[in-house]
């Protein structure tokens, strides 16, 4: 799920339109279709990916649309073995029971999806073995406590769900969301060899580094923002920060998700002893 805040999308040539219903080879082992659920948060929708040729996993079958899971089914079959959200936001993981239900494949996740049952929980480092390739999880928490990106080390390529986007950043959502384990988690695939980034929502990452660090140096800044503008004003309520922050730089829908993020950001302010409040109705103060 994007946030409010842009990031620039990769350098060079225009790439082509995200069509949703239309699969799409990213390389040997990878073949994208986009969902049709495009909303100011979901960008042109949910990027799902299927990887593999003999045997296919199914990484985020995004929502329980028919169509979108007949394209799923008419471009994997029964080859589909392995279904695979990120995470248990509805744009990412309801599909995975209408797939099960056409496919009679294994639905993995890091911890429980509300909804959707699991039928394998998976841990942090654990290898997905199939004929051709492996999936190595990553567990990713910030955005959500139970998402997981997945590595592909045939191509060094990391299907990021929603822990890294292209186009935008992505939504953290207190309690789930936390903003100091999602930096630290940056930090974690940061180290990674990667080649690529397949993103959950916006175009392939090729420069994965550079978005990383992107995303590292924004939110830093936006944290930075936070704590200065709560110092100048003395104490505040979180609608307050939000309109001397982003002022009319946003759309009036997606005030309450800034709104979210600067909660977030005044968690972990909080939790370094430089702000003081209670909760998202409270009034914060500066340290």
């Amino acid at each position: 799920m994007t946030d409010v805040d842009e990031i620039q999308e990769e350098e060079g040539p225009r790439p082509e339109e995200l069509v949703p219903g239309v699969a799409r080879a990213l390389s040997p082992l990878v073949r994208r279709i986009v969902a049709p659920n495009p909303t100011y948060m979901t960008g042109p929708g949910t990027n799902t990916y299927l990887v593999g040729i003999d045997e296919i996993a199914v990484i985020d079958p995004g929502p329980d649309v028919d169509e979108h899971l007949d394209t799923i089914l008419g471009c994997g079959g029964d080859r589909i073995r392995w279904i695979l959200p990120t995470h248990g936001h509805l744009d990412h993981a309801p599909g995975a029971t209408g797939l099960k239900k056409r496919t009679g494949a294994e639905i993995l996740a890091f911890d429980e999806l509300g909804d959707v049952p699991v039928d394998r929980t998976i841990s942090d480092g654990e290898i997905i073995e199939a004929t051709e390739f492996r999936l190595k999880a990553v567990h990713t928490p910030g955005h959500a406590s139970n998402h997981v990106c997945y590595l592909l080390p045939e191509e060094h390529t990391l299907f990021s769900g929603d822990h890294i986007n292209n186009g935008q950043t992505v939504v953290i959502n207190p309690p789930d969301g936390d903003m100091a384990t999602y930096m630290t988690s940056l930090e974690k695939v940061r180290k990674l060899r990667l080649k690529a980034i397949a993103p959950g929502h916006g175009h392939l990452i090729t420069e994965p580094r550079k978005k990383i660090d992107e995303y590292l140096d924004h939110r830093v800044k936006r944290e930075g923002q936070v704590l200065a503008t709560l110092r100048d004003v003395g104490k505040a309520k979180i609608d307050d920060l939000v309109e001397r922050i982003y002022g009319d730089s946003i759309i009036e829908p997606l005030r309450p998700v800034a709104a979210r993020t600067v909660y977030a950001h005044l968690r972990k302010l909080r939790s370094e002893g430089t702000v003081k409040g209670r909760d998202d109705s409270s009034i914060w103060r500066a340290a």
